[in-house]
């Protein structure tokens, strides 16, 4: 399993550092349990925390994020695994199903020679979509992981709350639709994100979901179009992030576009974030 593999590279990234676990955690901007739950392959680790530890470690963030992305598809569903293959029940029987498919297959050609045609040739098996699943106004309130729109999205921006959550903004322009995604996540926090249609959002329910990626349903949007996303925590006052869809999106570790941060009383100035 990738996820085995990511755990393993980062741990001898980690052991490369000399850093125990609290230094770790003393040096970036996530907890000694949550790197713990990150180098033990239980958690799926943020994207940001594998760049903070490629940087403390003075290696190259490529391979590293390479492999976090497959075994993020792997994690959300996007990457489906094969099945394995039955196993034989006994030798003996190995010759007896050699034998029938021989035959299944001498009785299937004798019918297609013997049987009258059409003369056209038969209908090729219907190819399996890789692509969207859904487009514009079809996406709208959607999975963005199950309709295929999760697979090379854009991230057009990405902000750290004052509670310390992180929330991002992703597009995908063949989907023509965004959606946000929020991590390090306390109950009862929400996002919500709009790109002048409807509002579509989550809601951290268990510790389940604050320990994982959680993403909003996506909302349709149009090339150049504004999309904001807002993040209320469970207890402290909302933020919020715009982004404009269709522009070169902005590294995961970097956060450039303008935000502001709303206070829950109706009337109040909005309190702009430094950039």
């Amino acid at each position: 399993m990738t996820r085995s593999r990511l755990a393993a590279e980062l741990r001898e990234l980690r052991s490369r550092t000399g850093l125990s676990l609290a230094a770790l955690a003393g040096r970036t901007t996530y907890s000694k349990s949550s790197w713990e739950r990150y180098l033990n392959g239980r958690t799926l680790p943020p994207r940001r925390a594998v760049q903070e530890l490629c940087r403390i470690a003075q290696e190259p963030e490529g391979r590293y994020l390479a492999l976090w992305e497959i075994a993020e598809a792997e994690w959300s569903g996007r990457a489906k695994e094969p099945e394995p293959p039955v196993p034989a029940r006994g030798r003996r029987r190995a010759p007896l199903v050699a034998g029938c498919a021989a035959l299944l297959a001498a009785v299937v050609s004798a019918t297609l020679v013997l049987l009258p045609g059409d003369g056209t040739e038969p209908a090729a098996a219907p190819a399996t979509p890789t692509g969207p699943r859904c487009r514009g106004a079809a996406c709208e309130g959607q999975d963005p992981m199950h309709m295929g729109c999760g697979r090379g999205p854009a991230t057009l921006t990405e902000h750290r709350t004052a509670s310390g959550a992180w929330v991002a903004v992703r597009y995908n322009a063949a989907c023509g639709a965004s959606w946000g995604r929020m991590w390090s996540t306390r109950v009862g926090d929400r996002l919500e994100v709009r790109a002048g249609g409807a509002t579509r959002g989550r809601r951290i329910e268990d510790g389940i979901d604050a320990d994982a990626y959680v993403y909003t349903p996506m909302t349709a949007t149009a090339p150049g179009a504004t999309v904001r996303a807002c993040f209320w925590p469970a207890d402290g006052r909302r933020e919020c992030v715009d982004a404009r869809a269709g522009q070169a999106s902005i590294p995961d570790s970097s956060f450039s576009s303008r935000s502001t941060v709303h206070t829950p009383q109706r009337g109040s100035p909005p309190i702009r974030l430094r950039s």
